[in-house]
């Protein structure tokens, strides 16, 4: 049976644990082929980003014009992009209807603190999302407002919703507690999704990682809520994984494929 056909728009991470190359891995691990945009290379490792480069946007729309003129795709997720012009590009092609089922993963800050993106470019795309994907810190930059709580995270998530996408998920894997809960917000109704924490210091592409399964997820054909919680449950597995991994010297990748499971 052919695969389903998903695409990231993203910038790469050289280390390979997050951006363009995470997302990749989680499309191959759950049964999707996976198609890319490159917004940006970057010079990172598991310690930190020691370089971006944009790129042009002209180039990044010729790869996205390849790519759909090419391949039907059922889901786009968008990471890192970069630039107001960048994000002009895809939210031009989210106007025109050529990017079903769209999930914003809003990278603004990296793991290991640097900063990719401009909010600017982020709320380019927010209307046009099926699904939203901020962090804490990520919700915290869009709103102008501190997300420090679950309480925060619902006001947060119910701010998001109402510039534009259908549904919002925070994450809150950067709060502290037994649990990791994420906050999703869609059609009036908030829902709290919990699950174990993973006691690790590989958290690195977490975010990536967490948007790329969701839009596996609805390429497939499930609902919103069906898709957060299959994308919670395959982080929280690759977490698991990948927690004893002694790849490089800061924060570590996940274990996308099971191999420690």
């Amino acid at each position: 049976m052919t695969p389903k056909t998903t695409l990231t728009i993203a910038g790469s991470d050289s280390g390979g644990g997050a951006g363009i190359q995470a997302d990749l891995k989680v499309f191959a691990a759950l049964g999707a082929y996976g198609t890319s945009v490159l917004t940006a290379v970057t010079a990172q490792n598991t310690r930190g980003v020691d370089a971006v480069l944009p790129l042009p946007p002209r180039t990044v729309a010729e790869q996205l014009d390849s790519v759909l003129a090419d391949f039907t795709v059922g889901a786009v997720k968008t990471g890192m992009l970069g630039t107001p012009a960048v994000a002009d590009v895809v939210a031009q092609a989210a106007r025109d209807g050529r990017l079903p089922q769209l999930v914003v993963d809003p990278v603004l800050v990296a793991t290991s603190g640097h900063r990719l993106g401009v909010v600017g470019a982020v709320e380019r795309l927010l209307p046009y999302a099926r699904v939203a994907t901020p962090n804490c810190a990520e919700a915290a930059a869009i709103t102008g407002r501190g997300v420090d709580d679950v309480a925060g995270m619902v006001v947060a998530a119910e701010a998001l919703a109402a510039g534009g996408p259908e549904f919002v998920v925070v994450t809150g894997g950067d709060i502290g507690g037994d649990e990791a809960v994420d906050v999703l917000h869609g059609d009036g109704v908030t829902t709290l999704l919990r699950g174990p924490r993973v006691d690790t210091r590989h958290t690195h592409g977490t975010g990536c990682s967490f948007s790329a399964a969701m839009a596996v997820r609805l390429a497939l054909g499930d609902p919103v809520p069906a898709a957060a919680q299959a994308a919670k449950e395959y982080v929280f597995r690759a977490l698991t994984g990948g927690r004893s991994w002694e790849l490089g010297a800061g924060r570590g990748p996940l274990d996308h494929f099971g191999w420690s499971a």
